[in-house]
């Protein structure tokens, strides 16, 4: 008998499918946040300046004309133009929306009050909207109505002071270390909002501001500071809480991190680089006590290394059970067995520029997982599929389009 036909289960629609999302920020935590909604199934616009496209198409490296930055936090974005300080652009982003649930923006608090586009206005449209504030200092205080950036806040927040060698200045990220932590805080905020939207049918307003986040994943420095006075120095790479804990060169000219946080890995450590006698030493039962003889524990460690080439190193701590990591650059990263398997950078075949590669989602889901559609598409690429979507007519759009509204 021929066997049966089985039709293989339709593909379960992604946990955000039917989320409808208005990106109307810049730089980079509003939008990379949005970015996050969108690779999970939320239907993101990006509503840009007709004529000012979003800074983050010409911030870094470019190719054949083409920022390359933009085709990442652009991924699974329409984009369309409006000029929200007009009239009709005002009312076409009220027409929007009414049919959206979440709006992120990140303009200087007052910005949209002054364009007729603040909370009353928006929540008059559609009770159900979050409306996403991202900003440098919050909604309100003294400094609300500063310009903000990543930078500020990495620097206001402790985390430059406490980075960076002893005897050196304090040190920033070379990349937007707090724009990215505000995003994935901001993404995590939209989801409780629209959860207690499901609870109560109301929407509201999530205010988020870049220098708070940071500050929770720096740890308890406010409580250390409250109780016992203490201020974290700057310690270069290694730690106040454990040790050995650091990068060391190894015989081939690269380097390797080593972290000892549990008792058990810095015991099998001095094993492995064969100095067993360091573990009866009084201090070496704590880690805060022997990161008081980093010196000594830096010393063994780093003399062992030194004399191993760096593939040696990692064999050898893996079979000893002891913690390491390369340290890597984008080119190790590209070629990393684990970030391969893991699909952790991944391709994307976009129209302007072929087979591209870039950081994959977040994270997997068993069921319903996330995905790149596409990447960065050009400004205003779906202008007129969008608002046609709510019921303007080709000829309206054209007259936004003369009027410079779009």
């Amino acid at each position: 008998m021929p066997r049966p036909v089985v039709t293989p289960p339709a593909p379960a629609p992604p946990p955000l499918a039917g989320l409808r999302v208005l990106d109307l920020a810049t730089l980079f935590a509003g939008p990379l946040a949005a970015t996050m909604l969108g690779d999970f199934g939320a239907e993101v616009i990006k509503v840009e300046h007709p004529d000012r496209p979003d800074p983050s198409r010409g911030h870094g490296p470019s190719k054949d004309g083409i920022g390359l930055w933009w085709k990442v936090l652009g991924r699974n974005k329409r984009t369309i133009t409006l000029d929200l300080s007009r009239p009709a652009g005002r009312t076409t982003l009220l027409r929007l929306a009414a049919t959206t649930d979440v709006v992120v923006e990140n303009f200087r608090p007052g910005t949209l009050e002054k364009w007729g586009l603040g909370w009353d206005e928006l929540s008059a449209v559609n009770p159900r909207l979050v409306l996403t504030r991202v900003t440098g200092f919050g909604q309100f205080g003294p400094y609300a109505r500063r310009p903000g950036f990543g930078t500020l806040a990495e620097a206001m927040s402790g985390f430059a002071a406490m980075t960076g060698e002893p005897d050196a200045p304090p040190t920033l990220p070379p990349f937007g270390l707090a724009d990215s932590i505000a995003a994935l805080a901001t993404a995590y905020a939209v989801m409780t909002a629209l959860a207690a939207r499901d609870r109560t049918g109301e929407g509201q307003v999530v205010d988020m501001a870049i220098i708070e986040p940071i500050l929770t994943v720096l740890g308890p420095q406010p409580t250390w500071y409250d109780q016992l006075g203490h201020v974290q120095p700057r310690t270069g790479n290694r730690s106040q809480n454990n040790a050995p804990r650091n990068t060391y060169r190894t015989a081939d000219g690269t380097w390797v991190a080593v972290s000892t946080s549990a008792q058990s890995v810095a015991e099998r450590v001095m094993r492995l680089v064969g100095r067993p006698e360091l573990i009866d030493e009084p201090w070496f039962a704590t880690g805060a006590d022997r990161a008081r003889h980093a010196d000594v524990l830096d010393a063994a460690v780093g003399d062992w290394i030194a004399r191993h080439g760096r593939a040696d190193v990692l064999a050898e701590f893996e079979k000893a059970e002891a913690a390491v990591a390369p340290v890597q650059d984008v080119r190790d990263v590209m070629a990393d067995p684990q970030y391969q398997a893991l699909d952790t950078v991944t391709t994307v075949d976009d129209p302007e520029l072929g087979p591209l590669r870039m950081q994959n989602v977040l994270f997997r889901l068993s069921a319903t997982p996330g995905a790149i559609r596409w990447a960065g598409r050009p400004h205003g690429a779906d202008t007129e599929e969008v608002l046609t979507g709510l019921g303007l007519t080709p000829a309206d759009v054209k007259e936004l389009r003369e009027e410079g509204v779009v």
